[in-house]
């Protein structure tokens, strides 16, 4: 879909998130599952947990984040071909402590009222699932598909996990936009079929200084905050004189 085509916009009826970095900062669910790790160290080596705390979150600023716990068990002088695939365990099996950002807890009831809501997430399924249930995101979406439902080839930017939701939804793909904050894989695969894409650049956010790497990674349109969404959607609408939305009835 081409936002900017006036002569023929379809209703928007749905948008479709991201989850990780774009409705809620993931650096908290690495702070949880850092701190999972580090009560595990402190039953598992009788090390204080917050000590082991802090030298992994020193590891995570100064270091590469895929090889925290090697480096970590290193300077312990711990064996981590034993204990790095117990502690990526933990990381990923823990309950995370991690919130929506707060703006969206007005904004996605509202939306809700006007647009079908779904979701497609990259990542291990049991993880996606536990970070989608700690958000209780189930109270604000009508469809919601992890990728890894489909196998890891279909992991982003496939085509697939959008397709699913589509059908998920009952909307066409020039009906629906997606959000998302990375466009090394959020908004191709949607838009080969045909949705709308928003980025939202937030200052400071994991993917803030990535760029897209082709014309087909590129977002239609980009935003720095939540607040600026609502008029971004408004140029996926039907036409610039009539209303950006189609009511949706719910029971």
């Amino acid at each position: 879909m081409n936002p900017l085509t006036a002569d023929r916009q379809p209703c928007l009826r749905a948008i479709v998130f991201d989850l990780d970095d774009t409705l809620y900062p993931e650096h908290q669910y690495v702070q949880s599952g850092i701190r999972a790790v580090a009560a595990w160290a402190e039953r598992q080596f009788g090390m204080p947990r917050e000590h082991v705390l802090e030298e992994l979150e020193n590891k995570i600023r100064t270091g590469v984040r895929n090889r925290t716990f090697d480096g970590w068990l290193a300077a312990h002088r711990l064996d981590p071909v034993r204990w790095v695939p117990e502690m990526v365990r933990v990381y990923r099996e823990h309950n995370p402590q991690i919130a929506l950002f707060p703006e969206l807890a007005a904004m996605l009831p509202r939306w809700r009222r006007q647009y079908r809501l779904g979701l497609v997430t990259d990542g291990y399924l049991e993880v996606q699932r536990r970070k989608i249930a700690a958000c209780r995101l189930a109270d604000f979406l009508d469809a919601i598909v992890c990728s890894d439902e489909l196998g890891r080839d279909a992991w982003k930017p496939s085509a697939r996990p959008f397709a699913l939701v589509l059908q998920r939804l009952g909307v066409a793909g020039d009906e629906a936009v997606y959000v998302g904050d990375n466009p090394a894989k959020d908004f191709r695969g949607a838009k080969l079929l045909g949705m709308g894409t928003i980025r939202v650049r937030r200052p400071g956010g994991l993917h803030s200084n990535v760029e897209p790497l082709s014309d087909e990674d590129s977002p239609h349109t980009e935003v720095s905050q939540w607040s600026d969404v609502d008029a971004a959607l408004a140029i996926f609408g039907r036409s610039t004189a009539a209303p950006p939305y189609c009511l949706i009835e719910r029971p």
